[in-house]
């Protein structure tokens, strides 16, 4: 078993020089405060209690106002005890901020390193309400993602919480490059003002022509020159709440089955799409020779034919599933990573 001095000296050892500091100084103030309170005992032949608390304004420079009158003694051990207080919380001071200034360098070195290795993400743009509900979504499904926004403030709150996220301007081709839009599947952009949205997305479409683009517009009427811009799909908040709304007036159980299917946490369902691999067990059969309904317990809903892009709703047993083709499936999340490990990936 460690000695007491054995165990002390592990654990400094495991501080950073600059934490180590800090303690020591920390360490030096408290035994001042001591000496200081049993100073003004001794010379002024006050209380505990007052020596204390004179101490402890001299030290951290307050100095309020004298508790009692000075004699000689008292006044030069007073402006000993500041001229040591005012040093010592100043290199307390300065190191704590030093450490806290590494601190925010070193994270933000470790996201860039992260970022710079990310394949097949997306970058967000904008972290307003909406962003933030995007981002959410994404960690949820374990979707690889980065967000850029503008808010210092907001970009270091989200690296203190784990999310992906760099400072800078989303319509900058180098802010692009360095959230790897060269890597990058796609791109969403969510930035308040349509005219920033439509630039973005035009240095986006210039940087990668294979990027899927989402934007967001606020006026219907931005659709079409986001479209021209190289969006692939264009998504206004407020025609979607108004929809919504108007469906859940005309078709309340709809919305209710709806809601709760996209979902995981109710009913215990999920709607996925899942895409079939060349060599794929699934790839060349039907519905009935895969006895896809027994085999996996999931509901086709739709087979969005990989050469065409044609949507087959309800498909029947005899529809064939070929390689490049996706389904729209509905099922627990364990019968769909079920799917997609033994039936739509190469053998």
């Amino acid at each position: 078993m460690a000695s007491p001095t054995e165990y002390f000296s592990g654990l400094l050892a495991d501080i950073n020089p600059t934490q180590r500091e800090i303690l020591f100084a920390s360490l030096f103030l408290m035994l001042w405060l001591v000496i200081g309170t049993l100073g003004y005992a001794a010379i002024e032949g006050w209380s505990l209690m007052d020596g204390l608390y004179m101490t402890f304004i001299t030290l951290t420079t307050i100095g309020f106002a004298e508790i009692h009158n000075l004699n000689t003694g008292g006044r030069l051990f007073t402006i000993l005890i500041a001229f040591v207080g005012i040093g010592s919380v100043a290199f307390v001071a300065a190191r704590s901020a030093q450490l806290l200034l590494a601190g925010q360098l070193l994270r933000q070195r470790q996201m860039k390193r992260k970022i710079k290795h990310m394949h097949d993400h997306y970058i967000i743009c904008g972290y307003g309400r909406i962003g933030k509900r995007v981002a959410a979504d994404l960690q949820i499904a374990g979707t690889p993602f980065v967000v850029l926004e503008r808010d210092q403030e907001l970009v270091t709150a989200m690296q203190q919480a784990g999310i992906p996220a760099m400072a800078g301007d989303a319509e900058d081709e180098e802010t692009l490059r360095q959230a790897g839009i060269e890597n990058a599947q796609g791109l969403i952009t969510l930035l308040p003002v349509d005219s920033d949205n439509v630039f973005v997305t035009l240095v986006a479409r210039e940087l990668n022509p294979r990027l899927f683009i989402l934007a967001r517009t606020n006026h219907s009427k931005n659709r079409r020159k986001l479209l021209q811009a190289g969006a692939a799909q264009v998504v206004a908040p407020s025609d979607v709440g108004a929809d919504r709304m108007a469906q859940v007036i005309l078709r309340p159980n709809v919305d209710r089955f709806m809601a709760q299917v996209m979902k995981t946490s109710d009913l215990g369902l999920m709607m996925e799409e899942v895409p079939v691999e060349k060599g794929a067990w699934l790839a060349g059969k039907t519905l009935a020779q895969a006895r896809f309904r027994q085999q996996f317990e999931a509901i086709v809903i739709t087979i969005i034919k990989g050469l065409t892009g044609e949507m087959k709703f309800n498909p029947g047993p005899n529809d064939r599933i070929e390689a490049g083709d996706i389904l729209i499936v509905l099922g627990s999340q364990e019968m769909i990573h079920r799917l997609e490990r033994e039936g739509c990936v190469r053998q």
